[in-house]
C-alpha cells in the first residue's frame, strides 16, 4: 500500500503538469488566431446556442476532451492492490457486535498506522465538516489577482490569457465540487501530525441509512475506501441488502450494497441473548439509575451527586465547551470532568450529534435529571435521548439518571401513546440543523451549488424498534461493574490524562 500512494501521487504529480501543458498549448495556438479572443468574448452573441445546449456546455466538452487525452498520455489512476476481505458484522441488540470490533480495532494499536474508528454519527459529522472546509474554500470571494494560480501569472502570455486559463482552473474546480465525495474520503485519515498514507483500516459502528444524504455519503465514501485498499470492518442491525426498506434512491443504494459485499465477509451474530442484560441479571449493579421522580429517588440521586463531587474536589461552575463547526454548548453545571443537566435542557432543544459527542468527550461522568417516559407526543426527544445515549456508551461515560419510570419502561409509551404508533417515524435531521449538508442530486452526488437545506430522515417503526432496544440494552449495561470499572481506562478524559503522565 505504501508502495501505491507513493505511485498515485506520482500520477497525480505528473497528471498535473501534463494538463498545465496542454493548457498552454492551447493559449499558444489560440494566441496566433487573432480573431480567437474576439470569438471568445463574443461567442454568445455572434452564435446562436441551440435550445437544448445548457450552459458551460462548450467548457464541459473542452474539459471532457482534456481529460480523455490526459488518459492516453498518463493513463489511467492506479489500481490498488488487492486487500484482505473485511468484515460486516450484523445481527441483534446485545449480541456483541461493538465489542468483537472494538476488540479488533485495539489489537491493531502499533500494527497499522493508518485506522480510524467512527460510530455512525460521528462519521456523518466528520463527513459534512470536511465537505463544508472544502465548499467553503472554493466559494469563498477573492480579488482577481489571488484567484489565478501562482504558476499562471509567471507565464509570458497577456492579461486576457491568463483569465481565459485562470477560469479554466475554475472550471476545473466546479466540476471536482460537483462529486466532491472522493476528496473527503482522500481525507478521512489524514490528520495534521500525519500526512503520510498506507495500509488502513476503518471500523465503522452502527451503519445505517436514515436518510437520503447517508445513502449518497456513505456510497460515495466507502466505495472510495475500499477501491483504495482500506479494509472495512463494520457492525449493523441488518445484513446489508436489508438496510434500506425505505427503497430511497435504490440505484445508489445497491452499488453501496455490491461494494460491501465484494469487499466484506458478512458475518451474523445469530444468537437472541442480549449480553448487555445478561451481564446485569448476573453482577452486583452499582445504582446509578434512580426512579421514579419521587422523593425517595430524588435524595439518592442527590446523594449520588454530593457523593460523586466530593470525591473528585473542585468547585462547581458554569462551563462552555467547543462544539465541532465553531459553536459551543453551555454546560449548567460542572466540575473536573462531572457535569450536571435536565433531560430538557440536552434533549428539549435543537442540540444534535456534534453537542453529544462534546458532552461525552469532555465528561467523564455526566448526571441527567428529570428523564420522561418516551412518548409520541415527544418523539423528537425521544430519538435525541437515544443519540445522546449512544455517544455517552460510545465514549464510555459513567453515566447517573433520575428517570419517571424503570428503564425497561422508559420506551413503552404512555397513555398518549406507544412510540411505535405510526405509519413512518419523520423528523427533522438533528446533525446541525441539516445546514451544512449540500444539495443531493438525483444522480447521486452531492454539489455545492444552491442555498444548504435540511435533509428529513425517515425511519420506519422497525428502525425505531431497533434504537429503543439499543438505548435500553446500554443504559443496563451501564450500570454494570464490568463497564464502570472501564471508565478510568477508556474515557478519553482519562486517556488525556494519562498521555500527559507518559509525556512527562
Amino acid at each position: 500500500m505504501e508502495e501505491y500512494h507513493v505511485n498515485l501521487a506520482n500520477w497525480e504529480k505528473q497528471r498535473e503538469n501534463e494538463r498545465r501543458r496542454l493548457l498552454m498549448e492551447e493559449v499558444e495556438l489560440h494566441q496566433k488566431d487573432e480573431y480567437w479572443w474576439k470569438r471568445l468574448n463574443n461567442k454568445l452573441t455572434e452564435r446562436k446556442r441551440p435550445k437544448n445546449m445548457e450552459s458551460g456546455v462548450g467548457k464541459w466538452v473542452s474539459y471532457l476532451k482534456r481529460e480523455k487525452k490526459l488518459d492516453s498520455l498518463v493513463g489511467h489512476r492506479p489500481t490498488a492492490p488487492p486487500a484482505p476481505k473485511g468484515l460486516y458484522i450484523y445481527g441483534n441488540v446485545g449480541s456483541g457486535k461493538t465489542m468483537l470490533m472494538d476488540m479488533f480495532y485495539s489489537a491493531t494499536k502499533g500494527i497499522v498506522k493508518h485506522r480510524r474508528r467512527y460510530h455512525f454519527h460521528e462519521a456523518m459529522l466528520r463527513i459534512n465538516e470536511q465537505m463544508h472546509k472544502i465548499w467553503k474554500s472554493q466559494i469563498e470571494e477573492k480579488p482577481l489577482q489571488s484567484t489565478i494560480a501562482g504558476w499562471i501569472m509567471s507565464l509570458p502570455f497577456d492579461t486576457k490569457a491568463k483569465e481565459w486559463l485562470a477560469a479554466e482552473e475554475r472550471y476545473k474546480q466546479e466540476v471536482q465540487m460537483k462529486n466532491i465525495l472522493p476528496a473527503v474520503a482522500d481525507m478521512f485519515f489524514l490528520d495534521g501530525e500525519e500526512n503520510e498514507k498506507g495500509a488502513s483500516i476503518l471500523c465503522f459502528d452502527e451503519i445505517q441509512t436514515v436518510d437520503v444524504f447517508a445513502i449518497v455519503a456513505l456510497s460515495g465514501i466507502l466505495s472510495r475506501l475500499l477501491s483504495s485498499g482500506t479494509i472495512i470492518v463494520a457492525t449493523s442491525n441488518r445484513a446489508p441488502k436489508d438496510l434500506n426498506e425505505a427503497g430511497m434512491q435504490k440505484e445508489i443504494f445497491q452499488k453501496l450494497v455490491s461494494k460491501l459485499e465484494e469487499h466484506c465477509e458478512k458475518v451474523l451474530i445469530g444468537s437472541e441473548i442480549d449480553y448487555r442484560r445478561f451481564i446485569a441479571q448476573k453482577s452486583e449493579n452499582q445504582v446509578h439509575y434512580f426512579w421514579p421522580i419521587e422523593k425517595e429517588a430524588m435524595n439518592e440521586f442527590e446523594k449520588k451527586w454530593h457523593d460523586v463531587t466530593g470525591r473528585f474536589g473542585g468547585r462547581i461552575i458554569s462551563n462552555t465547551i467547543s462544539v465541532m463547526f465553531g459553536r459551543t454548548l453551555e454546560v449548567p453545571q460542572s466540575f473536573d470532568g462531572v457535569a450536571r443537566f435536565t433531560f430538557e435542557y440536552l434533549c428539549g432543544r435543537p442540540l444534535g450529534a456534534a453537542d453529544y459527542i462534546a458532552v461525552a468527550e469532555n465528561f467523564h461522568t455526566v448526571f441527567i435529571s428529570d428523564i420522561p417516559v418516551m412518548s409520541m407526543r415527544i418523539r423528537d426527544k425521544a430519538r435525541r435521548f437515544i443519540t445522546l445515549i449512544d455517544e455517552l456508551y460510545n465514549h464510555h461515560c459513567c453515566l447517573c439518571c433520575l428517570a419517571s419510570s424503570s428503564i425497561d419502561e422508559l420506551f413503552q409509551g404512555t397513555e398518549e401513546g406507544t412510540l411505535f404508533d405510526l405509519e413512518s417515524f419523520q423528523f427533522e435531521t438533528e446533525t446541525e440543523g441539516g445546514r451544512l449538508r449540500r444539495n443531493v442530486l438525483a444522480e447521486g452526488r452531492v454539489s455545492s451549488g444552491g442555498a444548504p437545506s435540511g435533509i428529513t430522515s425517515i425511519l420506519f417503526g422497525q428502525e425505531e424498534i431497533f434504537a429503543f432496544q439499543r438505548a435500553v440494552s446500554r443504559l443496563i449495561e451501564m450500570q454494570t461493574p464490568l463497564y464502570l470499572d472501564g471508565v478510568s481506562n477508556f474515557h478519553p478524559y482519562f486517556q488525556r490524562q494519562h498521555k500527559k503522565l507518559q509525556q512527562l
